[in-house]
């Protein structure tokens, strides 16, 4: 057990009696998340709302399960490890064998007939989700429609009419599913279980005269649902989002949840790396000698960057210098904290031809630094030189074979044999 875990009474956090149903339970961890998301209260209140809301999520996570409520209430938070799950105990065998055949090697839905263990919980639905760098600086809420699958109202899920009798189904023989053989590699097979195709899954059928008219004997219909996430501040590349059982619903099966992995969308001006953020700051060479004060960068919030240099006279900022703007990154989530703001020095040139007043540049001259001392060589003829060249041919001639300095034994092809 955990020790370290904080004691807080659960049910006071959702405002429930310790004898509450599930549906009680259910309703209040509604209103009690609507009241304490953070993207419903002011800035100044996200940050102790984003803690209610955490309190809230693992109260309902704890409570709406039958066996960590019963250990909750018999042991308290010290028998959890502080992420909701209980500090005791293995995994489930049951979870294991379905995972690796039930659900892994058979490739069915859950739904199987008496015959074979069903899961606790149906499958859940995961995808990836992109979202800006400006949405994980801010946070934001995201509304969007979904389509699921719903245990069918009329029926309740039986697939036919009232008083219809199911028949057993012959293709399984009333089980629900088949054994199967599956290959794994090159001559190696193994068996698994699949879902019946003839009975979808649940042992019986009804004769197409017994079928429900609703859901015409498959048990479920569709749903459209309007769905909302929350992103908080802060969050970052593969942090997952979970809607609990908003995934398809299966009669006799606990639903599954929707699981959105967080993909940040690459920036045009900032890069992130943990809690820090870097950009480039373009300045002019008059700017980088004689100093600037204005804003050089527009944040993630759209707030304006001012900068003013020098910081004292003379001080000359140069390509590829970094400056960092503490306070300035990525906000933590769950924390008043933030990373740091990296900028690199990029220097813009005049173009050629900016002066053609041979007197202002000599005045430019006269005030900028004096040139290097001359170097003391022998004097030879001035050369000339490409300014547009790369070094994209740098060392090519050497790949060609020969050199400036053959002999001319060598540039002839060498000595000759004498003719005997």
């Amino acid at each position: 057990m955990n020790s370290g875990v904080e004691e807080i009474d659960l049910y006071e956090v959702l405002s429930i009696e310790r004898t509450a149903t599930k549906e009680e339970i259910r309703k209040a961890y509604r209103k009690a998340a609507l009241a304490s998301h953070p993207d419903k209260v002011p800035e100044s209140e996200r940050e102790a709302a984003e803690v209610k809301f955490k309190s809230v999520s693992q109260a309902y996570d704890i409570l709406h399960d039958d066996e960590k409520r019963h250990i909750y209430d018999t042991h308290g938070m010290s028998a959890f490890d502080g992420s909701g799950r209980p500090g005791m105990g293995g995994p489930d065998l049951d979870d294991i064998i379905n995972s690796m055949f039930g659900m892994g090697m058979g490739g069915g839905m859950p739904g199987y007939g008496p015959g074979a263990p069903k899961p606790k919980k149906g499958p859940n639905e995961e995808q990836t989700y992109t979202v800006s760098l400006e949405d994980l600086y801010k946070g934001r809420t995201v509304k969007f429609a979904s389509t699921k699958n719903v245990i069918c109202s009329l029926c309740k899920g039986r697939g036919g009419k009232e008083r219809a009798t199911p028949k057993t189904c012959s293709a399984c023989d009333g089980q629900g599913h088949k054994e199967t053989l599956v290959q794994i590699g090159p001559g190696l097979v193994t068996r698994a279980t699949a879902e019946c195709k003839v009975c979808e899954g649940s042992g019986k059928f009804f004769q197409a005269k017994d079928k429900c008219k609703k859901c015409k004997g498959k048990r479920v219909t569709e749903e459209r649902k309007l769905l909302e996430i929350y992103i908080p501040r802060g969050a970052k590349q593969g942090d997952r989002i979970v809607l609990e059982g908003e995934g398809d619903q299966i009669p006799d099966v606990e639903p599954g949840d929707i699981i959105f992995q967080l993909e940040e969308a690459e920036h045009d001006v900032f890069k992130r790396a943990g809690g820090d953020l870097h950009a480039v700051l373009h300045i002019t060479l008059a700017e980088a000698l004689c100093g600037f004060s204005r804003v050089v960068l527009k944040h993630l919030d759209g707030r304006g960057i001012e900068l003013t240099h020098p910081k004292k006279p003379g001080d000359v900022l140069r390509p590829g210098q970094v400056l960092k703007i503490a306070g300035e990154g990525m906000p933590y989530k769950r924390s008043e904290a933030r990373g740091d703001l990296y900028l690199t020095v990029e220097i813009k040139f005049p173009e050629d031809g900016w002066a053609s007043d041979q007197t202002l540049l000599n005045k430019l001259r006269d005030i900028l630094p004096g040139p290097e001392p001359p170097i003391e060589a022998e004097p030879v003829d001035e050369v000339d030189y490409d300014p547009k060249a790369n070094l994209d041919d740098f060392g090519a001639k050497d790949a060609q074979g020969g050199s400036a300095w053959e002999d001319e034994d060598e540039e002839e092809g060498g000595p000759q044999c004498a003719a005997q």
